[in-house]
């Protein structure tokens, strides 16, 4: 049996490893993130805030990660990748400066 495929959505192998990151003051505790990806987030019993459990999705992860970034309303999830000259650039954060869905880049 051969290796999966890289994702036709994304360009990636599922090899190459991404990162998520969580921004606990930018959380609203709506838990959509520990609802939709229980292997990678919790909230924290105090405040309800997001906990990150694991910030490398495992390849069976990573569909649930990022439909965890993209249901999270207050912005505060990240799936990030490193490029080729090994730093990490936002990858799947729509509010990211610069980024296409970017409420400030409406291109006036």
């Amino acid at each position: 049996m051969s290796a999966p495929a890289p994702s036709a959505s994304s360009g990636e192998h599922p090899r190459e490893p991404l990162r998520l990151s969580a921004d606990r003051d930018r959380c609203a505790g709506a838990g959509m993130c520990a609802l939709t990806a229980p292997a990678l987030f919790d909230q924290d019993d105090e405040e309800g805030l997001v906990v990150l459990l694991n910030p490398v999705p495992a390849p069976e992860h990573r569909a649930a990660a990022r439909m965890a970034v993209g249901l999270c309303p207050a912005g505060a999830i990240a799936l990030n990748s490193p490029d080729p000259t090994g730093t990490t650039g936002s990858r799947d954060s729509p509010d990211s400066p610069g980024s296409p869905d970017s409420p400030d880049s409406s291109g006036s």
